[in-house]
């Protein structure tokens, strides 16, 4: 599980039966510890109505089916959880209704 931005979106109209009406995203990784960018982009299912340049919790592999949106669906990664905020060491990093590091 990682931490990442919305940072678009992915638009199909031609794909594998399983995948239609689920909505894509395009994910940019970052840090907990400092909500920088870390890694590559990737397109992951949206299993919990995610929205643009919030941050939220994903999940890779096989983890990605495990949800009851994605179960048996081909995929391999999937945003299972949409950030409120993040807690390290007892200072807080990241608050979504802030707008921002805290």
């Amino acid at each position: 599980m990682y931490a990442a931005k919305i940072i678009g979106n992915a638009v199909c109209t031609c794909k594998e039966q399983k995948l239609v009406g689920l909505k894509l995203l395009v994910v940019q990784p970052i840090s907990l510890l400092t909500l920088e960018n870390e890694g590559k982009p990737v397109v992951a299912i949206d299993a919990v109505g995610a929205g643009e340049s919030e941050v939220v919790l994903v999940v890779g592999g096989s983890s990605a089916r495990q949800t009851a949106v994605t179960t048996n669906m081909p995929v391999d990664a999937t945003i299972m959880a949409v950030v409120d905020y993040i807690d390290i060491n007892g200072k807080q990093v990241f608050e979504k209704y802030s707008g921002g590091e805290s």
